[in-house]
């Protein structure tokens, strides 16, 4: 082979390679400066949310979903942003999925928010009603979590997350 063909396929070699793995690493990058806040500690609400989803989930002969303290976290900061914002929303999905994907294992993810009920039963009653909000419910999904917190007039604004590791 001649020297410059040599030169050539050593070049285009180079910069293949030099472009894969910047690409590789960039996204790994992404992925991996995602932060996820520390998860607060559970409210009794949510726990009353998260038993009354099983109870429901093993009703209908569904295996219960096991909590998971990086969903609460990111869960928690979509709560916020709702109450701040004064608006219940699934904005920026795909942020909090990124998240739990780089940060949970996730595989799958998909979330149910809601505002303005006053109790678990309430909250739970209302998304098993809806049939949106059920398919995610019963899904196929191994882990969950839930916020609740409550705006400046003390109404209950509710994130409930689903993974599937």
């Amino acid at each position: 082979m001649k020297v410059t063909n040599l030169l050539q396929v050593m070049a285009f070699i180079a910069i293949i390679s030099f472009t894969s793995c910047a690409t590789d690493a960039t996204e790994d990058e992404a992925l991996s400066s995602i932060e996820v806040p520390v998860a607060p500690i559970a409210k009794s609400i949510e726990i009353e949310i998260m038993e009354r989803i099983n109870t429901y989930r093993i009703n209908e002969g569904l295996s219960p979903l096991e909590n998971h303290e990086t969903v609460k976290a990111v869960a928690s900061t979509h709560t916020d942003y709702m109450i701040e914002v004064n608006n219940v929303s699934h904005d920026n999905f795909f942020l909090r999925k990124q998240s739990l994907q780089a940060n949970a294992n996730a595989n799958l993810v998909t979330e149910n928010v809601a505002y303005g009920f006053s109790s678990a039963d309430a909250v739970v009653n209302a998304w098993i009603a809806s049939s949106s909000h059920r398919e995610n419910i019963e899904g196929d999904f191994t882990h969950f979590d839930v916020s609740a917190e409550q705006n400046s007039a003390g109404k209950w604004y509710f994130t409930n997350m689903f993974i599937k590791r």
